[in-house]
């Protein structure tokens, strides 16, 4: 009997990848594409839906069915994930209307944020969606008069494909209060704030099949016509997904542009400093939570301060990431009395403030690059143990964490982590990310799965990163002073920030 396949597509902040899985696990081909990232103004990030996602989606399904040579047909059926929140306006066509507005990373609706809590109490950030949907409805009117409908990251994709837009439950969530996790459905009496209820997509399950590929898609694609697509999740999930993540207790720590975890929970946890949703199927739960930042520093600093490692790069020399974790590695724990604040694009939880902003405590002449970096890397660490120390707080623990990312691949950086917040991480083998995660969604909505839970079965651990108890004896010290730095310095943040929007 022939093999059958699964495809699975993720769309992320800086690229896209792509995988053709066979359905015990076997990889066989896998794909990518580089994008960038819009940053037209200061506290906005965005996207081109037609010239980045689907313009990846297409080539990165032709690479795939050209590197492994299968028929389209064996494809049993597609998943797809993309960053989230995306918020997208589209016309009666399907055209978007604007550029998508993207995740906590993207600040502008700060006074939406505002008035919805005020409205509800809800606990909001910069990574709530419900906010930058108001932020088009009420300063882009001409856009707002010719939207048809409002749709995430796969909502697009799937619309491009399938002719459907719908929406998981999972990635719902962060449309919240909007949407209402015990009614999974849309709340009418926020409607004339946020957008009228038949706005909104349909939301289903994740491995529901949403629709079956079009022709026009199948022509563009290379796809069969009719091939189910599953209405897919967020990249967070989905990575969750590929990690193995299956039990309660369990927490997947991702890190990508920023950290995102997810911990699966016995029930919805009462809690206003993380979020707490149903998860991918009916009777499965998580907590949910994340920093604004992690890769997107290391990006940051490579294309600032590492001109000599990228030029080495370039030359066919190596990793430029590699060499700086290098020059890390020759400054000490504490980087030589160096405290940094990673909040450069405002900070999720638990701060819970879009107005924060970076900082670095503590130079003098004797510093060096080396510290620099070093204080930058520690920083996402403080950050990760402020987060589980949180949770602690309200009487929630992980007992197991799975990381993965592309920041796995700096030892270095997961060693810093781990003393730091005194956690053992585990990390897969596998480490293609949300794509392969896609793929196994794929497999339960073409029936090759019972439930996600069978991820595990495709999952081998990589190594396991222990602490090191000298180092975390000193960060105790200097994560203190990181937990009041914030703390004195927040009121000063925002009135720069004010002065950065001229205000």
């Amino acid at each position: 009997m022939t093999t059958q396949v699964l495809l699975g597509v993720d769309i992320g902040t800086y690229s896209s990848k792509g995988v053709l899985v066979t359905e015990t696990g076997e990889v066989l081909a896998a794909a990518a594409a580089e994008h960038t990232l819009s940053l037209p103004r200061p506290g906005w990030a965005e996207h081109d839906p037609e010239g980045v996602w689907w313009r990846d989606f297409v080539s990165i399904c032709r690479e795939l069915l050209a590197k492994s040579g299968i028929e389209p047909q064996r494809i049993a059926a597609v998943g797809i994930s993309t960053i989230s929140p995306a918020v997208v306006a589209i016309d009666r066509r399907g055209a978007p209307l604007r550029p998508a507005i993207l995740y906590g990373i993207d600040t502008r609706a700060t006074d939406e944020i505002e008035m919805l809590t005020r409205l509800t109490g809800a606990s909001l950030t910069s990574q709530s969606a419900a906010p930058k949907i108001m932020w088009i409805r009420r300063h882009e009117p001409e856009v707002w008069a010719r939207t048809d409908r409002i749709v995430n990251g796969s909502g697009y994709l799937l619309l491009k494909l399938t002719g459907e837009a719908t929406l998981d439950v999972y990635d719902a969530t962060v449309f919240a209060p909007f949407f209402d996790p015990h009614r999974l459905d849309w709340d009418p009496a926020l409607a004339d704030v946020v957008a009228p209820v038949d706005m909104m997509p349909r939301v289903t399950w994740t491995c529901d099949v949403a629709g079956r590929v079009t022709p026009e898609a199948a022509r563009l694609t290379g796809l069969a016509a009719g091939t189910p697509v599953i209405t897919g999740t967020a990249d967070a999930a989905a990575e969750a997904v590929s990690a193995g993540l299956s039990r309660v207790g369990e927490m997947m720590m991702m890190y990508g542009s920023s950290t995102f975890y997810i911990l699966r929970s016995p029930r919805l946890l009462d809690t206003r400093t993380f979020w707490n949703s149903h998860f991918l199927e009916p009777d499965t739960y998580v907590l949910a939570g994340g920093t604004a930042t992690a890769g997107s520093l290391t990006r940051w600093f490579r294309d600032q301060f590492g001109p000599l490692e990228l030029a080495d790069e370039r030359a066919g020399g190596g990793n430029a990431y590699t060499a700086l974790a290098r020059l890390a590695a020759e400054s000490p724990p504490g980087a030589r009395g160096l405290v940094m604040l990673p909040y450069f694009a405002g900070e999720r939880m638990p701060v819970q403030d879009p107005q924060a902003r970076g900082a670095i405590l503590g130079l003098t002449l004797s510093h060096t690059r080396a510290d620099c970096y070093r204080a930058l890397l520690e920083s996402v660490g403080y950050a990760i143990r402020h987060n589980l120390d949180a949770m602690r707080a309200e009487g929630i623990a992980a007992e197991r964490i799975l990381a993965v990312g592309g920041g796995t691949h700096n030892r270095l950086w997961m060693q810093i982590i781990s003393d730091i917040a005194g956690i053992e991480q585990h990390i897969p083998e596998q480490q293609i990310g949300a794509s392969y995660g896609d793929a196994f969604l794929a497999g339960v909505g073409a029936g090759l799965f019972r439930s996600t839970a069978q991820a595990a079965g495709w999952v081998r651990m990589r190594e396991t990163v222990r602490p090191h108890p000298d180092a975390q004896a000193q960060y105790e010290r200097t994560y203190s002073i990181y937990r009041e730095l914030y703390t004195h310095t927040a009121a000063l943040m925002h009135r720069l920030g004010a002065l950065d929007h001229g205000n």
